[in-house]
């Protein structure tokens, strides 16, 4: 799986990644849905000592519960009607590797107690078996629900929270991260119409929207605008018309516009820096080229003269 980090929340998170993949603690990976949590669930793996060792990922909330119980571990021939054969459980397949559970929120509570059960090392039998089995796997879990307000319900066990907790990353919002957006956007273009590029309007706009549905609504997003594309670029008027809507100004305390103050925070970290682009742009979280588009509008190129990068 390709990973494509420019920001440097992003950059952050896989520095994390990096100090505890070499632990056998189990980690928690929560985040918005289409965030990126399995990325980072699967650099975990890459960058473990069991990276050459399976990987195996199982989506809680697929299954029906009484067929999640025989996917995870497994069942003998004759267990139940339509059961012609042995079949190996998901713990089982990552024997020495890295179990991802993703959605880990959905599951229920019987099941929350026999996978506690399984999680704190104690032997378990397949369905309709009898010899106990016994499995070695590092336990990555990744959840869109809170789980603590969840625990606080009564709909997730305290004890399977905090041995699920080891380690936690929160994977952040794509909103959060615009330099992301323009690099995963070049991306996602490159896989669908490599003859395209944006042209520096769309961009704009991509990087302006808010994107609810993270990594996911902009892929959908960019196919979508290379299918109606014409010519060897895309414009404004290509992408979606939920992202094309004109900002509206709004005017903050002081009786500024946020355009207003956008523009004196970029004058203001360019300062801070001795006016080096690159350094400004990584203060702000946008990309260099985003800044240097920035400044065109605001006709200040000049005034704000620019190391070389």
């Amino acid at each position: 799986m390709t990973a494509v980090i420019r920001s440097l929340p992003m950059r952050q998170v896989l520095s994390t990644v990096q100090k505890i993949a070499k632990s056998n603690a189990a980690v928690l990976v929560t985040g918005e849905t289409g965030s990126g949590k399995e990325v980072i669930a699967r650099a975990i793996h890459h960058y473990s000592l069991r990276c050459t060792r399976p990987w195996i990922d199982v989506n809680c909330a697929a299954f029906p519960d009484h067929l999640l119980e025989s996917e995870l571990f497994g069942y003998e021939k004759g267990a139940f009607s339509g059961a012609d054969s042995m079949k190996q459980g998901m713990f089982e397949l990552a024997n020495g590797g890295t179990l991802f559970l993703d959605e880990i929120g959905e599951l229920d509570l019987k099941m929350q107690v026999k996978l506690l059960r399984v999680l704190d090392g104690t032997p378990y039998y397949r369905l309709g078996g009898t010899r106990k089995v016994v499995s070695d796997v590092r336990i990555i879990a990744a959840t869109n629900v809170d789980l603590r307000a969840a625990v606080e319900k009564g709909a997730f066990r305290r004890d399977l929270y905090h041995r699920l907790d080891q380690a936690r990353l929160e994977v952040p919002a794509l909103r959060t991260r615009p330099e992301d957006v323009e690099a995963l956007a070049t991306f996602f273009l490159d896989q669908e119409a490599p003859h395209l590029s944006f042209a520096d309007s769309a961009i704009d706009i991509l990087q302006a929207y808010s994107w609810p549905g993270n990594v996911r609504e902009l892929r959908n997003a960019v196919v979508k605008a290379a299918l109606v594309a014409e010519g060897s670029q895309i414009h404004e008027h290509d992408l979606p018309q939920g992202l094309c809507h004109a900002p509206i100004r709004v005017r903050a305390a002081g009786g500024r516009t946020l355009d207003e103050l956008e523009q004196q925070a970029i004058f203001s970290a360019l300062s801070e820096t001795g006016g080096r682009q690159d350094r400004a742009a990584r203060i702000l979280g946008i990309s260099q080229r985003t800044l240097i588009r920035k400044l065109k509008i605001y006709g200040n190129q000049e005034a704000c003269p620019a190391v070389a990068s």
